[in-house]
């Protein structure tokens, strides 16, 4: 609870009875007990609303009980009975709103009304819709350069949206589009065409039913993406090896206690998860990677000498792949000192995860951003397609690669048109149907666009959902430069920190949430969303609105669109948000692969849009897949011996920025998140006592002091060499720069600093 600090160890399986305890106060908190329970069996159903939490695929949208903790959450903090009001706005400053945290902000409520920020008394103030629109639409249309504008998405964005603000941005003239995935699997969606010719993943849900066995990399899922637990545990049952690579030793890794299972609850049993979870340093997963692929290459080769079985499947290797004999003489040259030290694991684990990969007929590699997150985080991602393709584990029922995306739409986003890169076939698809040139010049990522802001190269920005000036990197210049706009506009559904670091004028629209019932002049609307596994399906709210002022994502675009563009778009606006069929006619007239697009929604669980890899197409250069290589075994360059690498890292509490409480239940912390996870070696390695209070500095060389203060020191079971601290809060530590060259991912899971006395308790001393 908020305001009782301790540290104690928790003891209890993930999920069970403390999920259900933990979701039964969070209903009472947000004051909707009843409502809160009867809007839950509604989500993932048919004719329901999708989870707005992550991208997790439901089985088919037809289960009766389909929602983890932290779904529940999130229902509950969007159907929440608070409320953000202009009487609110009026009794508090901007600057007083800064000086609260995060959790005190979105715990303010559903905004109610569109608001502006008026300079004079330093307050927002109720505005209409009208004059809304006409200041964005003033402001874009001052631009001497459509470029000067950045137009940002997050996961929150269906995909009737983010299809109409892409034609809206694209019909203004820039292809800007700064994208929540630039901070999280962007890594991804780069590498991946490069080894696979697909930046997606090639499993469905049905494969965990299917496989031997499931290899996890950097990622945590009873936190992150909870209901892929029911997948994991039904895996385990059944006698699938499941082997993790973490930090961490997550509770959810170890063991579960299934919520829908009267059995465990009734006997309070748990099913064990990972037969082996071997924590790997930060920064270690390639190495750990290249030993996996060593072993096996060593292996083959021994077999085939013996003419024994061959280790890896040469039939697909020789009929599907290029580049394998590059590869081999890599991993031959690495050698196993080199492994074990960067990968913090021994010969002897390694080769026996290894020889568990090579047993599996079938396997599934999953991943998350624990292997994104780094400054080589695009060519981490190929080194696990490798693993794959070795195995002949691409393109076949019970194997694939599995990267596990955050948001429930972060992914249909980008299928719908939301990149800064878009193909010259795409540009020509949406000409062809529109009418209008769009721009063919590449536009900014996130990363690029603050590097435009704050050169002053950008002068607007417009914010389809999400908390951007939370989750950006190096805050001491990123958040200035926001400051220094002539307009910060965004689209969100609670009160965040996006809108108290603002621009020289700044307006909060506010939305309909996914729960919510969108009634448009032709009736009640649905949407659709895309999960991490490609399946694309509707979502129907069922709540009343949180306020009669509030308008549809779609509604709200066609608005600004109709402002900025006025009688030179040729783009039916009023036709699109009357009807969303419309709206997915025209996708489906953009991007063929949506043959049917209305009709097939209509099916409970939706369709699956068919991944090329997965039918062993390879879209790619060389038209077969392709063994890449990584130099080395850092995901980070080495550093002195009193450096610490750190990984920021979610409370159990948390979704991406969004506080659900300061506690986090499986870490074992409770009414405080400015803590430091580290072993209680390193602790007194480093002259220092567990419960100390440090500060954070990182290690640059560009002149930059980035540093945040009085963290306390928890003492905790971590690699060597390596330590852990909750995102956002260490945010400010990761300099703009610091980014995967090939995807601008910022390395958010491998900060350099080091710890120093914090100044009290130094001055104290």
């Amino acid at each position: 609870m908020p305001g009782k600090k301790s540290i104690r160890r928790y003891h209890g399986p993930a999920g069970g009875w403390g999920a259900l305890k933990a979701l039964g106060e969070h209903l009472v908190e947000q004051d909707i007990p009843v409502k809160g329970a009867t809007t839950l069996l509604r989500m993932n159903q048919p004719l329901g609303f999708d989870c707005p939490g992550c991208a997790w695929p439901d089985p088919k949208h037809t289960s009766s009980f389909e929602f983890c903790e932290n779904g529940g959450k999130a229902v509950a903090w969007e159907a929440t009975a608070k409320r953000c009001t202009p009487e609110f706005f009026a009794a508090h400053t901007v600057t007083e709103l800064a000086s609260w945290g995060d959790y005190e902000l979105e715990m303010a409520g559903r905004l109610t009304h569109p608001m502006a920020y008026d300079a004079a008394s330093d307050r927002y103030l109720p505005v209409s819709w009208e004059d809304a629109f006409a200041t964005i639409g003033r402001h874009l249309a001052a631009l001497p350069d459509p470029n000067m504008a950045e137009f940002y998405t997050s996961g929150r964005t269906s995909n009737e949206a983010a299809f109409l603000y892409e034609l809206f941005v694209r019909e203004y003239g820039t292809n800007n589009f700064p994208d929540c995935s630039n901070m999280c699997h962007e890594a991804t969606s780069v590498g991946l065409p490069l080894s696979l010719g697909v930046g997606k993943g090639t499993v469905l849900l049905d494969d965990f039913d299917k496989t031997d066995c499931i290899f996890i990399f950097g990622q945590n899922p009873g936190t992150n993406s909870p209901r892929m637990m029911t997948s994991l545990r039904k895996a385990s049952r059944r006698g699938a090896t499941i082997i993790s690579f973490n930090p961490f030793r997550e509770r959810a890794l170890e063991r579960f206690q299934a919520p829908q299972s009267p059995i465990e609850m009734a006997t309070l049993t748990s099913t064990p998860i990972s037969s082996r979870l071997h924590q790997v340093k930060v920064g270690g997963d390639v190495a750990v990677v290249k030993g996996l692929m060593k072993v096996m290459v060593e292996e083959d080769e021994r077999l085939r000498a013996e003419h024994q079985i061959e280790a890896l499947d040469w039939d697909f290797i020789r009929g599907h792949t290029v580049g394998i004999e590059a590869l081999v003489a890599d991993l031959k040259a690495t050698r196993w000192e080199d492994i074990e030290r960067r990968s913090g694991l021994t010969r002897a684990a390694i080769e026996e995860a290894a020889h568990a990969y090579m047993k599996a007929e079938k396997a599934i590699v999953v991943y998350g951003m624990g292997i994104t997150q780094h400054r080589r985080g695009a060519r981490n991602v190929q080194q696990l397609a490798n693993l794959c393709l070795l195995k002949g584990n691409i393109g076949k029922d019970g194997a694939g690669l599995c990267p596990v995306r955050g948001h429930s739409n972060v992914q249909g986003d980008r299928t719908v048109g939301i990149t800064e890169i878009p193909t010259v076939e795409f540009l020509g698809r949406l000409e062809k149907r529109f009418g209008f040139k769009p721009p063919a010049a590449h536009g900014h990522n996130v990363v690029t666009a603050l590097e435009a802001m704050i050169k002053g190269e950008a002068r607007v920005f417009i914010g389809m959902g999400g908390n951007i000036v939370a989750a950006i990197p190096d805050w001491q210049v990123t958040q200035d430069a926001f400051r220094r706009l002539d307009l910060s506009v965004h689209v969100s559904t609670k009160l965040n920190r996006s809108h108290i670091i603002h621009g020289r004028e700044a307006l909060i629209l506010p939305c309909l949430g996914r729960t919510e019932i969108d009634v448009q002049a032709t009736g009640p609307q649905s949407i659709t969303v895309e999960d991490s596994m490609s399946m694309v399906h509707a979502s129907t709210g069922m709540n009343e609105p949180a306020s009669e002022h509030l308008k549809s994502e779609p509604a709200i675009v066609a608005g600004m669109a109709r402002a900025t563009l006025g009688q030179r778009s040729v783009v039916e606006w009023e036709k699109f948000v009357a009807d969303y069929d419309l709206i997915r006619d025209a996708m489906e007239a953009v991007f063929p692969f949506f043959q049917g697009y209305n009709a097939r929604i209509r099916v409970p669980g939706g369709f699956h849009l068919t991944s090329t890899a997965r039918e062993r197409i390879w879209a790619t250069a060389s038209g077969k897949a392709n063994f890449l290589l990584f130099d080395g075994l850092g995901e980070d360059p080495e550093e002195a011996e009193d450096v610490l690498w750190l990984t920021s890292v979610r409370s159990h509490d948390q979704y991406n920025t969004t506080l659900y409480s300061l506690s986090d239940r499986y870490r074992g912390v409770f009414g405080q998140r400015d803590v430091l996870f580290i072993s209680a070696e390193e602790i007194e390695k480093r002259g220092f006592k567990p419960d100390d209070r440090v500060d954070l500095v990182t290690v640059s060389d560009d002149g930059v002091e980035r540093v945040v203060r009085n963290f306390k020191l928890v003492a905790y079971a971590f690699p060597a060499g390596g330590c852990a601290a909750y995102y956002p809060e260490v945010n400010p530590l990761v300099p703009l720069a610091a980014h995967d060259p090939m995807s601008f991912t910022p390395s958010f899971k491998g900060i350099p600093i080091r710890l120093v006395r914090a100044r009290a308790e130094a001055e104290a001393a």
